[in-house]
């Protein structure tokens, strides 16, 4: 990874380079957990259902560089889609400094602490299973993921 600029997070998307960029996730693995889309509504729910690359144990994925390679759906999120991508949640550090807001204080950047997203945020680390063993997505809907700074965990 590049040099990365002091406070470089409380920049505009548009000014970040790729490695700040990439250094910007805080590591929940919310965005790697299946969702499930309502044809007629539109709505989403949520499982506990992870990407079969996501280490369920520490939200990490287990080949960032060629997870294209196996998951050819993965997104990859540029600052131009984060405004689009309705199902990112509200606590995603690359949405709240789409809307210029500042990083949650559980955020690595902030916290000092790579853990406390798990710990304090909405982080799924121990909290899912892995679609190579969870079975039909529908019997894996959650309520439990927090989509905002006020929700319950």
């Amino acid at each position: 990874m590049g040099a990365l600029r002091d406070d470089f997070w409380n920049l505009p998307l548009a000014d970040l380079s790729r490695d700040e960029w990439e250094a910007l996730c805080d590591g929940c693995g919310l965005c790697c957990l299946h969702k499930l889309e309502d044809e007629d509504t539109g709505e989403i729910a949520h499982t506990n259902v992870a990407c079969k690359l996501l280490d369920t144990g520490t939200a990490l994925c287990g080949d960032y560089r060629h997870r294209k390679a196996f998951v050819p759906d993965c997104m990859r999120l540029t600052p131009r889609l984060v405004k689009q991508v309705s199902w990112l949640p509200e606590t995603c550090a690359y949405r709240l400094r789409a809307d210029n807001q500042p990083l949650a204080e559980w955020h690595y950047l902030v916290s000092g602490n790579r853990e406390s997203v798990h710990a304090d945020g909405p982080g799924v680390a121990g909290r899912v299973i892995s679609e190579t063993v969870a079975g039909p997505l529908e019997n894996h809907v959650v309520d439990w993921i927090r989509l905002d700074e006020d929700a319950d965990a």
